[in-house]
């Protein structure tokens, strides 16, 4: 049996009457674990915060807000934070949480050994580091920063940091290893089914954050139902097909397909604008893109709204900054952008000395992703301009290794959500010779965004976002093209579900209508 017949076999079964009261969502691939901000990553990341919390989250906004902790006071000279915990929060095996709990996750974290994706955040090496922690008693946590950071919370609240989750220390077998996530969220493992599914169970000892109704990931989080099972469906067809007949009750979809789902009267489409950023980078190690005006050529060669209109579907909107269109810190400044100007890319191919050497543009045909479709219009706008370019189509994990080692020459290429710009331009922008991913290698951005880390003062950072923004259009390193609308395919029978900035799906405060 080929594995698009038996996804057709188990949405059958996910559509039976023992199944009625499980929310059924399809994920575009498996989750690599259910170890918390290890191995991961945005399927990861969806699935395993329905089951950990921080101390720390985001709210609906992008605001960091209170999750596990219920107050946090910041001492005057911003290197100590003192989280006050909820009283009364208990992980899936019964035990109540306590600042004691909070510290054994932290040494965890820390260990080299555990391989945490954020380690490097905290420990000095990109900037901020923790000097001290304390549990000063069983429901307060302290910690202590080497200097003031505005960003502190911010990364702790970060989901690909997985909040900084809290675990209990049974989550771990006895050899160390990790084992499964006990940990304090609306809903626990069920069962994990490699390369089929992922099923969570209504957790009923949770307790919930304050709050009338859902914000992010704090604010309310009931879970409605008593399970929410996530299934790995890379088919298209298996998707429409799992949501047309009703066995399938919450899927993202390609652009592409959304005219024809919205025909569908048991369907609804629900679309938000995200932080996530395509872009086309250009390696400025490369011997002919080193080049800046040949970066500025390809910039200018690009019609950028025609390029955005066919890539998402119209849904999207040009935006050449690194922060997203809904962000406070969106200005005048950040709407400055390029402009389509073939005299321009003749002046600058003359003055860089461009003989028509090839330009190979790497791609991967992810559905959930636009990587193809910009690739095959980039190109088009390229060839026209008198720059000659060839696609190379890679598997996604190989693709992503080249990108992490530098190896490319231009790459259409997705950035997950930060919500807060410094964090956003943090993602790109460093030093190659020690983070070869990076596609942004200038001294003067560097300091510029150390400063938006430690300066609170939102005046004053918006002046240090706007400077970026100019300096960033000029180095021309890589070319932001437009924040991701996330659109979701719901069942009508669906209540309570909403796509969301941080474009990751959220099944708390959320059930089923019979």
């Amino acid at each position: 049996m080929n594995r698009q017949l038996a996804s057709a076999f188990a949405l059958l079964a996910l559509a039976s009457p023992a199944a009625a009261q499980t929310i059924n969502v399809a994920l575009n691939a498996d989750i690599r674990s259910t170890n918390p901000g290890v191995n991961r990553d945005d399927n990861t990341d969806a699935v395993v915060l329905h089951m950990v919390e921080g101390l720390v989250g985001y709210r609906e906004n992008g605001a960091v807000a209170p999750l596990l902790a219920e107050k946090i006071s910041v001492s005057t000279d911003g290197l100590t934070y003192t989280f006050s915990l909820r009283k009364g929060v208990k992980f899936h095996n019964g035990a109540e949480m306590t600042s004691a709990d909070v510290m054994w996750n932290w040494n965890r974290y820390m260990e080299p050994k555990t391989d945490w994706r954020c380690r490097s955040e905290f420990d000095g090496r990109i900037g901020m580091k923790v000097t001290g922690v304390a549990a000063r008693d069983p429901a307060t946590f302290v910690m202590t920063l080497e200097k003031p950071s505005a960003l502190f919370l911010d990364t702790m609240a970060r989901t690909d940091c997985a909040m900084v989750a809290i675990i209990h220390k049974d989550s771990l077998k006895p050899d160390g290893s990790f084992d499964k996530p006990i940990g304090t969220g609306p809903f626990m493992l069920g069962d994990w089914r490699r390369g089929e599914f992922v099923s969570l169970k209504r957790f009923d000892g949770y307790v919930s954050p304050p709050g009338e109704k859902r914000d992010g990931y704090v604010g309310r989080k009931r879970a409605l139902v008593p399970e929410v099972k996530f299934l790995a469906i890379a088919d298209g067809a298996t998707v429409k097909a799992g949501l047309i007949s009703g066995a399938l009750h919450v899927a993202d979809i390609p652009d592409a397909d959304m005219l024809e789902m919205r025909k569908v009267p048991t369907l609804q489409v629900l679309s938000a604008p995200s932080a996530t950023k395509h872009a086309l980078l250009l390696q400025s190690r490369d011997p002919l893109l080193g080049d800046v005006r040949m970066r500025q050529a390809i910039a200018a060669a690009l019609d950028l709204d025609e390029l955005v209109a066919q890539a998402s579907n119209e849904l999207g909107t040009t935006n050449n900054s690194a922060v997203y269109v809904s962000s406070p810190y969106y200005s005048e400044v950040q709407r400055q952008r390029y402009r389509h100007d073939p005299a321009r890319v003749k002046k600058l191919l003359a003055e860089a000395g461009y003989k028509g050497q090839a330009i190979k543009l790497i791609a991967n045909k992810r559905s959930t992703v636009p990587s193809f479709p910009v690739a095959i219009m980039a190109q088009a706008m390229l060839q026209a301009a008198g720059i000659n370019s060839e696609i190379e189509v890679l598997e996604w994990a190989t693709q992503l290794d080249r990108y992490s080692k530098g190896n490319y020459q231009m790459m259409s290429f997705s950035y997950s959500a930060r919500l807060d710009p410094a964090q956003s331009y943090n993602q790109f922008s460093g030093p190659k010779d020690t983070y070869p991913s990076k596609a942004w290698d200038n001294r003067r951005a560097d300091e510029l965004i150390e400063k938006a880390t430690i300066t609170a003062d939102e005046g004053e950072r918006q002046k240090l976002f706007d400077e970026l923004h100019r300096l960033m259009l000029a180095d021309a390193p890589l070319i932001f093209l437009y924040n991701q609308v996330d659109t979701a395919v719901v069942s009508k029978r669906l209540q309570g579900f909403a796509p969301w900035v941080a474009s990751k799906p959220r099944l708390w405060e959320v059930g089923l209508a019979n």
